[in-house]
């Protein structure tokens, strides 16, 4: 796998948003804590209303990752419901989003040769989430329960910077939503109170070059399609 940038992307920060992209299957080469650490305290620059800064951060690795992720995985293999503790998704899917969305999973799911109607495959491949990939290292994100939207689009600053900022190290990043669908096992594993809300996880490590999916790459909106131009 090559990390595609665009002839126009000349600087470090142009390529590191160019060549950002989700990976779903990693390395198992170890990621030093230092390298995390500076990677997440230049995270920790990202803006905030008022300099709030909701954000915090679980760092799971060794045998704290693998017991988290058998947890999960195990839930998901039962076959228990997701209660994530909020809604990501439209509560009623519509047009455009629907297409963008089924386009995306058949397009990953075809790439690995898995057809549409094959729901254990396709709940094998999910699972994958609870894996973190392979990541040696995974990021829990948590916010306190009574902030509102305004911080939450502060959160997503902070994710965007992790994401990017990883591009630097040499590293790749997965974000997921599905590491919030069992809020009460991530909590009984690592200690942390119901007065906090799990927004997402992620996935971070050094991706596998040769892993047939992380070729995926889901189409892009053309720029007229999302921008309307006032007075330029």
């Amino acid at each position: 796998m090559k990390d595609s940038t665009d002839k126009h992307c000349v600087s470090p920060i142009h390529r590191a948003i160019a060549s950002r992209r989700s990976i779903r299957a990693f390395l198992p080469t170890q990621v030093p804590r230092a390298i995390v650490e500076e990677l997440l305290r230049l995270a920790g620059t990202a803006p905030s209303g008022s300099n709030v800064q909701p954000w915090q951060v679980h760092v799971v690795a060794g045998e704290v990752r693998d017991g988290l992720s058998a947890a999960l995985l195990a839930a998901h293999e039962a076959g228990e419901a997701p209660a994530r503790e909020y809604h990501y998704y439209p509560l009623d899917w519509r047009s455009p989003y629907i297409e963008r969305r089924r386009a995306t999973g058949w397009g990953l799911y075809s790439l690995l040769g898995i057809e549409k109607g094959d729901r254990e495959a396709s709940a094998r491949q999910h699972g994958r989430n609870y894996e973190f990939f392979g990541a040696p290292v995974g990021l829990i994100f948590t916010i306190d329960r009574d902030m509102q939207r305004g911080s939450w689009l502060d959160f997503g600053m902070f994710l965007q910077n992790i994401m990017l900022g990883a591009r630097g190290f040499a590293l790749h990043t997965c974000p997921q939503a599905a590491l919030a669908n069992y809020p009460h096992i991530v909590k009984k594993h690592l200690g942390i109170g119901d007065e906090k809300i799990i927004v997402c996880g992620m996935a971070l490590g050094y991706a596998d070059p040769d892993a047939l999916i992380n070729q995926f790459q889901p189409e892009r909106m053309k720029l007229e399609e999302y921008v309307t131009w006032h007075g330029i």
